[in-house]
């Protein structure tokens, strides 16, 4: 099977890896954004942790004239409401599930793995989390949006999923209120995500790092 190319980083070096983390980058970045993180966070030795930071194909993206760059889904239109690409973001959720199999395949069972993702990459991280069949371990959804709320179709073993959700009061690419919808969205659904906010743009932020450290440690200790 060919799998997304990816940037992986195991912590500490050299563990026994009992844990992953699948992390879905923004529009126009790729997998080595969010891999200088990674020794940011600390995390306990003991943990054996495999981080997947996967790079998204190159797309041509509406919103910005056509202009090809890396991509989960194509943005038709910068409303509120983000005419997107509906087919595409499955399929890049599809791709997701691919790396969480072959996860499995080197060990790591389905309820010791993470799906995360910033912006972009958190609302496929939504889509390929909650309609994946065996129980995970968490969703970290980062400065996002949840477009598929209405559509998904959440398989119910992941009812129980722990949620963590980050946001910056004072984004402006992808305002607070989405952020805010989504935490809603899913309540409605009787998930129970924890919110967190910072005074930041699109953007992390420290204390955000030591929230998702801790967050991290939580669901994986």
């Amino acid at each position: 099977m060919d799998y997304l190319p990816a940037v992986e980083m195991e912590t500490p070096p050299g563990s026994e890896i009992n844990a992953s983390v699948i992390w879905l980058h923004g529009l126009g970045a790729d997998g080595n954004d969010f891999a200088p993180i990674v020794p940011q966070l600390q995390l306990p030795d003991g943990l054996g942790i495999r981080f997947v930071f996967p790079h998204a194909p190159s797309i041509p993206i509406t919103i910005n004239n056509g202009y090809v760059m890396p991509a989960w889904y194509d943005i038709k239109q910068m409303d509120v409401d983000r005419h997107l690409d509906t087919e595409q973001l499955k399929q890049s959720a599809s791709w997701v599930h691919d790396l969480i199999a072959r996860e499995v395949e080197r060990g790591v069972p389905t309820d010791r793995i993470i799906i995360a993702g910033f912006s972009q990459g958190g609302a496929v991280s939504y889509e390929a989390a909650l309609s994946y069949g065996e129980p995970l371990a968490g969703i970290m959804a980062l400065s996002t949006y949840f477009p598929t709320a209405a559509t998904v179709k959440i398989d119910p073993v992941q009812q129980t999923i722990p949620i963590l959700i980050c946001h910056g009061s004072q984004d402006p690419v992808v305002i607070e209120s989405l952020g805010l919808k989504a935490k809603e969205a899913l309540e409605a659904r009787d998930f129970h995500p924890e919110y967190r906010t910072y005074p930041m743009q699109h953007a992390v932020c420290p204390q955000e790092i030591e929230d998702i450290a801790a967050w991290i440690s939580k669901v994986l200790g």
